[in-house]
């Protein structure tokens, strides 16, 4: 079993209602939003958290870009999975949606290849300094966790690829861990000859 985890198209799902990762739909033609507001699906700080002084940072685009979405069955926090492990256990898999530009890039992937997708949780809190996880007792610093509230909400998944249409753009994976909708940023090969932790090495 795979059991290193954190925790696209043109059809963004609704956005969760409650909230450790997820997904906004976007149309085009949203209001102009105040770049040092901080973006957070969780309104409530839990006993013990601590956000970062200061003010919020500006955000600046740091030229990323979304090349597609997952689709998945997960459409709150309450019922996500919070790791690999738990989405396997789960028994659901879930579709990386690759957006039309993007798609030669699937050319060599195959079925069994097991890949990292990277994803942006932009329903997550990029402000707390201590957090307290949903599925602990103990308030812990942002950077022991793999939380998706930190001030850059990347998450890293890996996943195994059970069948794959380049020309659709569609890649089915074994396993999901994030909400319905959820941006994708990239996806890159698992090479266990390098990416395997050594003996001795923590695996989170």
């Amino acid at each position: 079993m795979l059991a290193v985890s954190q925790g696209a198209g043109t059809d963004p799902a609704e956005p969760p209602d409650a909230g450790w990762a997820g997904s906004h739909a976007m149309t085009g033609n949203e209001p102009a939003e105040d770049p040092t507001a901080a973006r957070s699906l969780r309104d409530t700080a839990r006993e013990g958290e601590v956000r970062f002084d200061g003010p919020p940072p500006a955000y600046d685009d740091a030229g990323l870009v979304f090349i597609g979405r997952i689709r998945s069955p997960w459409k709150t926090c309450e019922t996500c999975p919070k790791n690999r492990r738990a989405a396997l256990e789960a028994g659901e898999t879930g579709v990386l949606e690759i957006d039309p530009r993007w798609r030669p890039a699937l050319a060599g992937l195959a079925v069994g290849d097991v890949v990292w997708c990277l994803t942006f949780l932009d329903g997550a809190d990029r402000d707390l300094a201590l957090q307290k996880p949903r599925h602990s007792g103990d308030v812990r610093a942002t950077f022991t966790l793999r939380s998706p509230a930190r001030p850059n909400p990347i998450g890293l998944h890996l996943a195994r690829i059970e069948a794959i249409d380049p020309e659709a753009g569609r890649v089915t994976i074994d396993a999901v861990d994030v909400l319905d909708g959820t941006p994708l940023l990239d996806i890159k090969p698992y090479y266990p000859s390098v990416d395997a932790p050594s003996a001795g090495t923590s695996e989170g």
